[in-house]
């Protein structure tokens, strides 16, 4: 009879202890990096929804090396169309120097191929930022997104190879208490691998909690290009 009261009182422990341990942060299962992506792509969508409220700033500064070529300011905000509208605020650029006919001639050709490549520069960023849903999914639907602890327990790295073009890479960097994004890293190319680009972003919050890219860096070393972008003046409109 001893014995029997002993096993009574020792299988309501031995439950309490197993279940104890399963709750500790190194036996409790952790989401998948696809179950993070989906996680990632809701949070997105739900940002780019509460966005089409706001209207904002965005300036647009184009550097080659290290001098700044133009600098560019839009009032931005979501058109009936759904897609971003944009107004033009201000637009600068140094005055050209003084040449003679053919050095200013060659010069201008050169302008020109370089203008291209800033447009074409500038147009990259809108690809990859913000991040679409559409594309987590596809990436996730593939299986090509994995995921990399940066900090246990508190930031992971969301990687989506061949996210847009064949060989690229966007890491997202996540907050894996509250899954809100806090930084992209992007590596891609232009016009073929060769002509590598990078991409730094850095997410900013509003009061509501909505998240968005409040600082990108493009950098396209081969050209000793960069790009910088930065959004702000968020404003409610409706």
């Amino acid at each position: 009879m001893e014995n029997n009261t002993i096993l009574r009182f020792a299988k309501p422990i031995c439950l309490v202890f197993v279940l104890g341990v399963l709750a500790l942060p190194g036996w409790a299962q952790q989401p998948t990096a696809a179950e993070r992506a989906a996680m990632l792509k809701a949070t997105m969508a739900a940002s780019q929804i509460v966005l089409k409220q706001y209207e904002w700033v965005e300036t647009t500064i184009v550097s080659l090396k290290g001098d700044e070529k133009s600098r560019k300011q839009e009032r931005c905000y979501y058109g009936a169309d759904g897609g971003v509208q944009k107004v033009l605020l201000t637009q600068s650029a140094p005055a050209p120097k003084k040449r003679g006919f053919f050095r200013r001639k060659i010069a201008e050709s050169k302008q020109e191929e370089l203008t291209d490549y800033m447009k074409s520069a500038v147009s990259l960023v809108k690809i990859y930022v913000p991040p679409s849903p559409a594309r987590i999914q596809a990436a996730k639907d593939m299986g090509k997104v994995s995921i990399e602890i940066l900090q246990p327990g508190k930031r992971a790295r969301l990687n989506f190879r061949d996210y847009e073009k064949l060989g690229d890479n966007l890491g997202v960097e996540v907050d894996l208490v509250k899954n809100r994004p806090l930084g992209l890293k992007v590596s891609t190319y232009l016009d073929d691998a060769a002509d590598a680009v990078t991409l730094d972003v850095r997410m900013g919050q509003l009061n509501d909690g909505t998240t968005y890219p409040s600082n990108v860096t493009l950098d396209a070393r081969a050209k000793n290009l960069k790009v910088t972008v930065t959004n702000s003046g968020y404003r409610k409109t409706m």
